[in-house]
């Protein structure tokens, strides 16, 4: 299998998992250049990461690249473990950060995609911001008297901390929460998210 990631970027979930199954993989950091190659427009359309290979499968998008991993690699437990609800309850969290949270941050990095009006961008980030904190006020809760999301570790977690990354990198401050800081701590301390996060250049 090989991996395209762009540092820091939403594929490191993925580069996270791939080291969580410890299996060999190979890797390849891309540059916003290379997305628009022939060659990785041949694999994915789109230009954008995460692309995942295996032979001759071509895979995109987050939530697929993950699924088809554990489904690969079923004894990674990477939604929790191989029990159903235990896994639907992961792929809950999984669809939480994909389809709520991560999407919130458009916005706050590219508001000319959404408004063109420059004027306006200002209050599409505030708007985004306090949109962003509501959700993860929904984690935070959570993670009531819990480590991970769903109970157990799974790619969920990894989703959460880069999207924290992320919230950080803006220095917003994740001190008004109240499980997330040590959420934060406890995935830094992770030997996988530290080999994924190095091979990025990240660490």
């Amino acid at each position: 299998m090989k991996l395209y990631s762009m540092a820091g970027s939403c594929s490191l979930t993925d580069h996270i998992a791939l080291e969580w199954i410890g299996k060999p993989y190979e890797f390849r950091l891309m540059a916003r250049e290379d997305l628009k190659t022939p060659e990785f427009l041949a694999l994915n359309p789109l230009g954008s990461v995460p692309c995942l290979t295996d032979g001759d499968f071509a895979l995109t998008q987050n939530v697929a690249i993950l699924e088809y991993l554990d489904d690969v690699y079923p004894e990674a437990n990477l939604l929790g473990s191989q029990d159903i609800r235990d896994k639907a309850e992961a792929r809950r969290w999984l669809s939480f950060c994909n389809a709520d949270l991560h999407k919130m941050f458009g916005p706050l990095f590219v508001p000319g995609r959404f408004i063109a009006d420059e004027a306006v961008h200002p209050a599409l980030r505030a708007q985004a911001a306090e949109n962003v904190k509501q959700l993860l006020s929904v984690a935070d809760h959570a993670l009531n008297g819990k480590e991970y999301l769903s109970g157990k570790k799974s790619v969920a977690d990894a989703y959460l901390f880069v999207i924290l990354r992320w919230y950080l990198g803006m220095e917003f401050d994740l001190n008004i929460f109240k499980n997330l800081p040590a959420f934060v701590e406890r995935m830094q301390a992770d030997k996988g998210v530290q080999a994924a996060m190095r091979k990025e250049g990240l660490l």
